[in-house]
């Protein structure tokens, strides 16, 4: 089952993994893929396989419910990880080559198999337990712009609240593409997606980091409420495992 949207000339499909993750493909590029964490209570049947398409993998900060599958994976798949510099130190820990990540910062661009990322600021955190349960401090959350020949410019925002710099975010990159979180609790929720929205007045919206757990309250419907009426119809609402081609 496909919804099949105009958007430009080329043709770009977008599978939901449940909760952040996501594997983006378009014409004439290698499939993407948005913190893909398979172990999310949402994630198909088949999420293993669709993640494994990925020839990059793009992480946005180092929570366990973005981190936890990327290593096993890129070790699977062989697919390229960019992320910031202290994942993928991170990472290397985990048992990824440094050939097979590539870690950067905020402002910087990278390119991998076709895919050009951008990493930009993120307002959130980004640590994980150690073995003692302890938090360990993995350096700055980061955003991503992401570019491909022939694919529209997406932001994807990670995990954050609103800022105003979204908008100059938005003035440099144009992004027609918006993946932004509208859970609440840990991440914006239903008013400052909304306002994150209006910021950067993007062609299409993807709704994530919501319906996962009780503690995500934010939902589709008071998004769509929050909205500004011209915005409404934009929003893409996934079905976990099936694909949306915009």
């Amino acid at each position: 089952m496909q919804l099949e949207v105009p958007i430009s000339s080329s043709t770009t499909t977008i599978t939901w993994l449940g909760h952040s993750g996501f594997v983006v493909e378009s014409a004439g590029n290698v499939p993407f893929a948005f913190d893909p964490w398979l172990d999310n209570p949402k994630a198909p049947a088949d999420a293993a396989s669709l993640a494994a398409r990925a020839r990059v993998i793009l992480l946005t900060h180092g929570h366990f419910d973005h981190i936890d599958s990327v290593a096993p994976i890129a070790r699977e798949s062989g697919a390229t990880v960019l992320t910031t510099d202290e994942l993928s130190t991170e990472l290397a820990a985990q048992g990824l080559p440094s050939g097979q990540v590539v870690g950067f910062n905020i402002g910087g661009t990278t390119s991998a198999h076709g895919i050009q990322a951008t990493l930009v600021q993120a307002f959130h955190s980004s640590s994980h337990a150690d073995d003692n349960g302890r938090q360990r401090d993995l350096g700055s959350p980061c955003g991503f712009i992401v570019e491909a020949a022939g694919m529209p410019v997406i932001y994807n925002t990670g995990d954050t609240g609103v800022f105003g710099d979204m908008a100059l975010i938005a003035e440099l990159y144009q992004p027609e593409v918006l993946f932004l979180p509208i859970g609440d609790f840990y991440t914006m929720g239903a008013r400052q997606a909304a306002k994150a929205v209006d910021l950067v007045k993007p062609r299409w919206i993807v709704p994530q980091h919501y319906n996962t757990f009780p503690l995500l309250t934010g939902t589709l419907d008071a998004f769509r409420a929050a909205l500004a009426p011209e915005y409404r119809d934009r929003v893409l609402e996934l079905t976990p495992g099936v694909a949306v081609t915009i």
